[in-house]
């Protein structure tokens, strides 16, 4: 399947690491992963199956875990990521968030090719000085927003034109995995940048709500995003939820599109023309199911072909900060909710709501 690339403020500049030889077995791209806990432990096993990459070693600050992986695959383990510069071309980091910063910068100094799991990191000030070192050094820098390399988001993005109002639900039972962030950092993240793909629009505003359930930060979440060239989205995610759904609802002039993520189906309803008997307008309705796919694997690929091929990557370093940026809008919408329910006494126990006067209006 072909790989479409789109070029953005962080296409690489400098003459850098993408155009020389690779010094891998038979000029091959030595990459290694940093992190191989339950999520990097199959970014390792993608990239020990690619032609055209040597894995050269695993990484991990859990020794055991390490060398669990590396014998597994049959590479060296190591406990430090630093032991990897000068001896790598590419790297895949899949540590927890709020170490993405610290152990992808070194990598970029160096001029290390990067896919840096999602989000990019946990600051958008940090995020977008690793987009400018990377543009500045000429190398790859990828996030890993996977639902862009599923099957069924490749089938949308062509059927998408106007979107006035999208609807998306993605939710999930709990897993302690991930928890170190909340959840629009931990699965919202996903739908944000699929959104912000297919909008392409900047936000005029963010109302968001959310309450922490098992973990001490949010595990369930709803935001509301309006759009500048007025379209509307109602996002929710949920980690805390009895099942696993992902779906998401599109409407468009004459058009209503659904398409469920991990059923791999898409729904068009197309209004056409005339009318039917029953005097409503003609309705064209299409369904499109798609074969199960790696998109882990597809996205490594993709990675790897941008590397080679001196090409940008289809999620760009751009692309992350902006997901990134609107997941910091819905945080900040969140405090300010969540300030407002303390102001009602509603948190304190045997409290009720401090409301006065008609229904819908309170004190402050």
């Amino acid at each position: 399947m072909p790989v479409i690339f789109f070029r953005d403020m962080f296409t690489p500049q400098g003459s850098g690491a993408l155009g020389r030889r690779f010094k891998g077995m038979g000029g091959k791209i030595r990459m290694a992963v940093v992190g191989v806990g339950h999520f990097g432990r199959f970014h390792a096993q993608k990239v020990k199956a690619l032609d055209g990459v040597e894995l050269v070693a695993v990484a991990d600050i859990d020794r055991a875990r390490a060398r669990e992986v590396g014998d597994e695959l049959g590479v060296e383990a190591l406990t430090e990521g630093s032991e990897l510069v000068g001896r790598v071309d590419a790297v895949s980091i899949a540590v927890p968030t709020v170490a993405h910063y610290d152990v992808a910068k070194p990598f970029l100094e160096e001029g290390v090719h990067l896919l840096i799991e999602k989000p990019i990191t946990d600051a958008a000030e940090s995020a977008a000085e690793l987009g400018k070192l990377a543009a500045a050094k000429g190398v790859v820098l990828q996030v890993g927003h996977l639902e862009r390399f599923s099957s069924a988001t490749l089938a949308l993005e062509s059927r998408i034109s106007r979107p006035l109002y999208i609807d998306s639900q993605r939710v999930a039972p709990y897993k302690p995995r991930g928890t170190d962030v909340n959840v629009i950092l931990d699965v919202m993240i996903h739908d944000i940048d699929l959104i912000l793909a297919l909008v392409k629009s900047p936000i005029l505003s963010i109302d968001a709500a959310g309450t922490p359930v098992i973990s001490p930060l949010e595990d369930i979440a709803n935001a509301r995003v309006r759009f500048a060239n007025g379209c509307v989205a109602n996002i929710t995610a949920s980690r805390v939820s009895v099942k696993t759904e992902r779906k998401m609802r599109i409407f468009q002039p004459d058009s209503y599109i659904v398409v469920d993520f991990s059923a791999r189906n898409l729904s068009i309803m197309t209004k056409g023309a005339g009318v039917a008997p029953s005097g409503l307008p003609n309705i064209t309705i299409e369904q499109e199911t798609y074969e199960e796919s790696d998109a882990l694997e597809r996205e490594i690929a993709a990675f790897v072909q941008a590397v080679a091929n001196n090409a940008p990557p289809l999620v760009s370093g751009e692309d992350g900060l902006r997901a990134l940026q609107a997941a910091i809008m819905i945080n900040q919408s969140l405090e300010s909710h969540r300030e407002f329910v303390r102001s009602t006494g509603y948190f304190e126990p045997g409290a009720s709501p401090a409301v006065s006067g008609a229904p819908g209006e309170s004190d402050g």
